[in-house]
């Protein structure tokens, strides 16, 4: 390892060479209170940046063995100081030359509080909550250049001025703000413990009283300042927690079942829905929604015309559709807006779904026949998922819902016979899906009273405030009866597991290596084909997008045979990334992924215009 005065004399002497000798500045280089380790050197100035690592030891960061103690305040404390290197090297960083010359920046973030791969806690050898820890922390550098030249002074100012002074200011704990830092991680791990609590009280969401929900805009994540009404939870859904650092928490308990949201319109019912999708992940102190969590296999259901639908059994929604197509192994390149829908409950089902099998998903060998009968009734379950060990709970938006979908009313019953329609609606399946399969559902509903029929629930919103007028809907239902004959059938129907074809899944574009790219959060370019993920709304973090990207290789390299379904390879995958994090993924050390559910890979790995499957026999 060589030190900062022979990385500053080796810059200096590269000082208007072609930009490509950059490169020998790979290694590694002692900083006297840090190493500063140079991963990748870009080979042009407009290319992607630099990656560089920066690993300051315990006995220089000194951050309190407190912070991060557990699983929920170390992610936390990475989050933070992520941060406060992100505001550092902001303030101190500047234009240099051409291109993304004198960038230094880690991965983008938002409101969201993410495991990431740009920030890691290292240990000091000492046990007990007084050690002390220090920080690996990656970030990208873009080295200046003047047109396709070096920048040598420039380079040498960059990396052994600047970057050790963005390190002193914000990865030495006694440059922080003592405060904040314990406000961050505390907060994140109150958020964490109230979301545990949910299931044992019979509750997929919590709604803190005093929570802002409303947004700025709909492309700016902070909380609206003017005029924001805070959250209040009507009595009667009222529940209370004493949370491990904030103490005591009261707010709105969403009880396991079929929910309503209703209301009129712009008073605050998406809004509501909106913050309860997004509880699956933790937010920063002063977002507003700290304490709004949702249970962690939550899935936003919505309508997606045009996406592609490879294999899936949608017949327990729709059935019988012209020309005879199939609906049990259902193919589209162009799905409709009911069809969109039908596919996308079906599959985070499918991968909600896991076989009682050994920890790889191998089936046991030598199992006699009550032990495979056993297994069999296993396989009709829905049963416990890694996000949480719960099964899914479905959210569907009116606004972005399929309308033939979602009802079919008595005078369009009486119009057209059922032996007419394909469609079975959603409110003649909510009802079979909770009571079959354990699957509650939370809907935003403001256009047909008949879901008063199957709801649990009601929750009225009046100016952002919730109401529970459950009885009131109730009395409704018994006074105007609709009339309308129920559609659908004695039971939810079939889910069917799919086994991935290996080879319709190819990053290779044809060659020998392989090509992803994400665009923000919602486009991923995976070989040749282009995955539209602007309707899985739960992805809100392109550092996820990154790392499914990732996964997807890393599925097909590892677990993709033709034999395991997709659910089984989900697991393998995610299972390796509990095991060993989200390095396994890439072969060299990545700053900018972030953790991701397995319904978002899923998700992406359905979108595959080239996916094609066969049924699990």
């Amino acid at each position: 390892m060589t030190n900062k005065e022979n990385l500053r004399q080796h810059l200096l002497q590269l000082d208007n060479r072609g930009y490509k000798a950059y490169k020998d500045i790979q290694g590694n280089y002692d900083f006297s209170e840090f190493t500063l380790i140079i991963d990748y050197v870009q080979g042009d100035p407009f290319a992607s940046p630099s990656k560089f690592r920066v690993r300051v030891p315990p006995n220089i960061a000194q951050i309190p063995g407190e912070l991060f103690n557990s699983r929920s305040r170390e992610i936390a404390l990475r989050d933070y100081l992520t941060r406060q290197f992100d505001t550092a090297a902001h303030s101190i960083s500047s234009k240099r030359g051409t291109g993304k010359s004198g960038m230094i920046a880690v991965t983008g973030f938002g409101q969201e509080v993410l495991e990431r791969t740009s920030a890691f806690i290292i240990s000091s050898a000492r046990s007990g909550i007084e050690d002390l820890g220090g920080v690996e922390l990656r970030f990208a550098v873009g080295l200046p250049a003047g047109g396709r030249s070096i920048l040598g002074r420039q380079a040498a100012e960059m990396l052994c001025e600047n970057i050790p002074e963005i390190v002193s200011q914000s990865l030495k704990y006694a440059n922080l703000n003592a405060a904040e830092c314990r406000r961050h991680v505390e907060t994140v791990e109150d958020a964490d413990w109230l979301r545990q609590q949910l299931a044992e009280n019979g509750l997929f969401a919590f709604v803190a009283d005093g929570s802002i929900l409303p947004r700025r805009t709909g492309v700016d994540n902070r909380p609206l300042l003017n005029n924001a009404v805070a959250f209040q939870s009507p009595p009667s859904l009222k529940v209370e927690f004493n949370c491990p650092n904030r103490g005591l928490i009261s707010g709105m308990g969403i009880p396991a079942g079929i929910t309503l949201i209703v209301g009129g319109g712009y008073h605050g019912k998406s809004t509501l829905l909106r913050a309860i999708e997004l509880g699956v992940y933790n937010r920063i102190p002063g977002d507003g929604r700290e304490f709004v969590v949702t249970n962690p296999a939550a899935v936003k259901i919505r309508a997606e015309d045009g996406r592609s639908v490879a294999g899936v059994d949608i017949s327990p929604f729709i059935n019988h559709l012209p020309q005879g197509r199939d609906t049990a192994q259902f193919y589209t390149e162009n799905a409709s807006g009911s069809t969109s829908q039908a596919a996308n409950i079906i599959e985070a089902l499918e991968v909600g779904r896991r076989k009682k099998e050994d920890g790889r998903g191998k089936k046991e060998e030598g199992r006699g026949k009550k032990e495979e009968a056993q297994s069999l009734v296993l396989e009709t379950q829905l049963v416990a998922v890694s996000e949480g060990d719960l099964v899914p709970v479905l959210l569907v938006d009116e606004d972005t819902a399929a309308t033939n979908f979602m009802i079919r009313d008595r005078r369009m019953q009486e119009l057209i016979a059922k032996d007419k329609e394909p469609i079975t609606p959603f409110i003649d399946k909510v009802k079979q899906l909770y009571a079959d399969c354990g699957v509650s559902t939370i809907l935003v509903m403001g256009g047909s009273g008949d879901y008063f029929d199957v709801a649990d629930t009601v929750i009225s919103m009046d100016n952002f405030q919730a109401y529970n007028v459950t009885e009131k809907a109730k009395k409704i239902a018994k006074n105007y009866s609709v009339s309308r004959a129920a559609e659908g059938g004695e039971n939810f129907g079939n889910i069917t597991q799919r086994v991935p074809i290996p080879a319709s899944l190819d990053p290779s574009r044809g060659r020998r290596d392989v090509r992803v790219k994400v665009r923000d959060v919602d486009e991923l370019a995976f070989g040749t084909e282009e995955i539209d993920l602007g309707a899985v709304e739960q992805i809100v973090d392109s550092g996820q997008l990154r790392a499914i990207a990732a996964a997807m290789v890393y599925a097909k390299q590892q677990y993709m045979d033709g034999k395991r379904t997709l659910s089984e390879i989900i697991d393998l995958v995610m299972a390796d990334i509990d095991a060993q994090g989200m390095d396994i993924l890439s072969p060299f050390p990545e700053g900018d992924f972030a953790m991701f559910r397995r319904f978002e890979l899923a998700a992406a790995i359905n979108r595959l215009r080239s996916l094609s499957v066969v049924a699990k026999r």
